[in-house]
C-alpha cells in the first residue's frame, strides 16, 4: 500500500523519465540521421573523383568501306561460255579495300579464298570481334592497314603442318575483269608464295570457269585502273 500523498510524487518521476526517455530518442534519431548524411556525401565525392579521374571508354570509329567503282560492262566483255567468265590459272584482281591490282591464283581445290596478310591482330569493338592486319602493296615494301569485322573462323589443314591452323575470315570486295563481288576471305601470311591472292571455290562456284591452259584471260576495266592511279 502506498499513501496518497506519495502518488503525485511518484506520478512526477514517471512522466520526468517519459520526457527524458524522449529526448533521448529525438536526440538518436538526429545523430543518426546527420551520419547518414555525411556517409551519403563521403560517397558523393568518391564517385565524382572517379569520375574525374577515370575517363569513359570508347571505341574507335569503324573505317570507311571502300568499293569497287562503278564499270559499264558493255563496254568491258570478258570471254564467256553459257553466262560464266573463263577464267585461266592465274588471273589480275583488284582489291578495293587496299586500292590495288594482285595476282590471283585460281585454285578449284580451295575451298574459301585467302590473302596475303600480315601482322594480324584481332580485338572488340562495339561487342564485335574485328581485326587489324597489313596487306603488301606489290612490288614494294609497303604494307596498306585494314580493319575488318571478322565474319568466322576457319581450320586449314596443309600437307606440310601436323595440326591444323585456325584462321580469322574477313569480307572483302574485288573485281575480277568485269565482274564484281563481295566474298570472304581467310587471312594468311603468303609471303613464301607466288600470287598474293587465291581464289577458291567459294567464288568460282556459279560464276567462273577455269580454262588451265590460260594466264589472265580477263581484263579490269579502264574504270578501275584509273581510280587505282588516282588513289
Amino acid at each position: 500500500m502506498v499513501p496518497k500523498q506519495d502518488l503525485s510524487e511518484l506520478n512526477t518521476s514517471v512522466n520526468t523519465q517519459r520526457a527524458t526517455l524522449v529526448t533521448i530518442e529525438n536526440n538518436a534519431q538526429f545523430r543518426h540521421e546527420k551520419m547518414l548524411e555525411k556517409q551519403q556525401d563521403s560517397t558523393d565525392s568518391i564517385i565524382d573523383a572517379i569520375k574525374t579521374q577515370v575517363e569513359q571508354p570508347s571505341c574507335p570509329p569503324v573505317p570507311a568501306q571502300r568499293v569497287c567503282p562503278a564499270v559499264e560492262t558493255a563496254k568491258t566483255q570478258d570471254a564467256r561460255l553459257k553466262g560464266k567468265i573463263i577464267v585461266g590459272q592465274v588471273e589480275k584482281i583488284y582489291i578495293a579495300a587496299t586500292e590495288q591490282v594482285y595476282n590471283a591464283r585460281i585454285d578449284s581445290g580451295a575451298e574459301t579464298s585467302s590473302i596475303d596478310a600480315r601482322n594480324i591482330t584481332r580485338f572488340e569493338r562495339d561487342g564485335s570481334n574485328w581485326v587489324r592486319f597489313d596487306v603488301p602493296v606489290p612490288s614494294s615494301d609497303e604494307l596498306v592497314t585494314l580493319e575488318k569485322e571478322i565474319v568466322r573462323r576457319v581450320r586449314v589443314t596443309q600437307a606440310a603442318a601436323e595440326d591444323p591452323e585456325r584462321r580469322v575470315v574477313v569480307e572483302l570486295q574485288f573485281a575480277i575483269g568485269n565482274h564484281q563481288q563481295l566474298a570472304e576471305f581467310t587471312l594468311t601470311d603468303r609471303n613464301d608464295l607466288e600470287n598474293e591472292v587465291l581464289i577458291g571455290r567459294n567464288v568460282l562456284r556459279d560464276v567462273m570457269l577455269i580454262d588451265v591452259g590460260r594466264e589472265f584471260n580477263t581484263k579490269l576495266p579502264e574504270a578501275i585502273a584509273k581510280n587505282r592511279n588516282d588513289s
